[in-house]
């Protein structure tokens, strides 16, 4: 686990920050209103002139974002990181003045952390801060030059490289897997082909995926001519997904493929057209989006939740869900207890309106997971799944409701 360090001026700099934020300021399409200058004031976050480093510390609720702010007097290659305290997982994206997502990372600063080097142009940016679980967390966010200290280890061959139409990533170069026209697979490893070609002959959207979790794959889309559109990192457990939703002209197109654990194992790569009702089945099995209600999806009735109610499942890494019906407004507690100790669960809340109401993974020291909502009359719809890939357990769910005191 990595020590952190923080002179006490630093840590007092971070705190006060913390403290004070922008007062109703525009940036990043309204994102900064919320935002907390990185070196305490627009003058000493200017990153391009800034004698070292700024750094904060993060306090994210759950569920919530941090938003850092920092501005460029001039074009720079800028440093953003962010590392989570004792195993927080943050995830970090960077948005520029106008409110555009810049680049977004999750784990490419190796141990969990967030990293991203990038030129940017003259301006101010937003770098927003979250728990990959939505679980509170503490991290510092350090943003500075290239040259300047990093704050993360970092991974080898990191993905973040956002293109810029100079043809230097060795997209040129690459194999192609051909024209799509229902899908497109290649299975190779990182160090065997980096980046993959292939050909649009007619406008559409796109689906890509790279699948071995063992690898820890990141995928990034670009255009024919380096610029880039798109990446990811953990969509589905550690496979990455893109979807593009926009629908991009026909063309050549480049996928550019890291590995941030093994990049000697394969990873199976596929591209295929978008499917808006494939796209949602695939939150709702990762409990990501609550379930439609036209009955594709089995839900299991718990009916009333007076005081308490105990259900025991076996649970796969594909979400089983449930409904339950709370007759007045209270405190609902939901706890996801492995039986022999060896599972990893998840649970998700919504409302009946499908909004997430709450999310948990690893409570306390241990993989069980329980939530805590506040929360008013109606159905309710939990989600519940086993973490771990390719894997199955047994699961004691309990759910249990407080009232307030008359």
């Amino acid at each position: 686990m990595k020590s952190f360090h923080l002179k006490s001026a630093a840590l007092s700099c971070a705190m006060l920050s913390f403290a004070a934020p922008l007062a109703a300021q525009e940036f990043c399409a309204g994102l900064g209103s919320s935002g907390v200058w990185i070196g305490g004031s627009e003058g000493s976050s200017d990153i391009a002139t800034a004698d070292n480093y700024r750094e904060q510390m993060a306090l994210v609720l759950g569920g919530s974002e941090y938003v850092s702010v920092f501005t460029l007097s001039q074009p720079s290659n800028v440093r953003i990181e962010a590392q989570g305290r004792g195993s927080g997982d943050p995830l970090i994206d960077v948005l520029d003045q106008n409110g555009s997502l810049v680049v977004s990372d999750d784990d490419s600063g190796g141990n969990g952390a967030s990293r991203a080097e990038i030129p940017l142009d003259a301006g101010t940016y937003c770098v927003s801060t979250r728990s990959y679980d939505s679980s509170p967390m503490t991290a510092f966010v350090r943003i500075g030059r290239e040259e300047q200290e990093p704050l993360t280890d970092g991974v080898a061959n990191t993905s973040t490289n956002t293109g810029s139409g100079s043809g230097a990533l060795g997209c040129a170069e690459a194999d192609s897997i051909g024209v799509l026209s229902t899908t497109l697979q290649s299975e190779l490893s990182v160090n065997q082909a980096p980046f993959l070609r292939f050909t649009l002959d007619a406008p559409l959207t796109l689906s890509l995926t790279a699948e071995n979790q063992d690898a820890d794959p990141v995928l990034t889309l670009y255009d024919g001519d380096e610029n880039y559109i798109d990446e990811n990192d953990d969509s589905d457990g550690l496979n990455s997904r893109i979807d593009v939703t926009e629908t991009l002209p026909a063309g050549d197109y480049c996928i550019g493929l890291d590995a941030l654990n093994d990049a000697d194992l394969p990873i199976l790569v596929t591209v295929s057209e978008y499917d808006p009702a494939a796209a949602l089945m695939a939150l709702v099995d990762r409990a990501e989006a609550a379930p439609p209600l036209d009955g594709t999806v089995e839900i299991a009735d718990l009916g009333d939740l007076a005081t308490r109610i105990r259900r025991d499942a076996q649970v796969t890494d594909k979400a089983m869900w449930f409904s339950v019906n709370v007759p007045e407004g209270g405190l609902m507690l939901i706890e996801a207890i492995s039986v022999d100790g060896t599972g990893d669960p998840l649970v998700a809340l919504y409302d009946d309106f499908g909004r997430q109401v709450a999310l948990n993974d690893d409570y306390g020291d241990g993989l069980d997971s329980q939530v805590a909502a506040r929360i008013g009359a109606g159905t309710y719809y939990i989600g519940l799944k086993e973490v771990s890939p390719d894997s199955q357990s047994f699961i004691r769910m309990g759910l249990e409701r407080w009232v307030p005191a008359k």
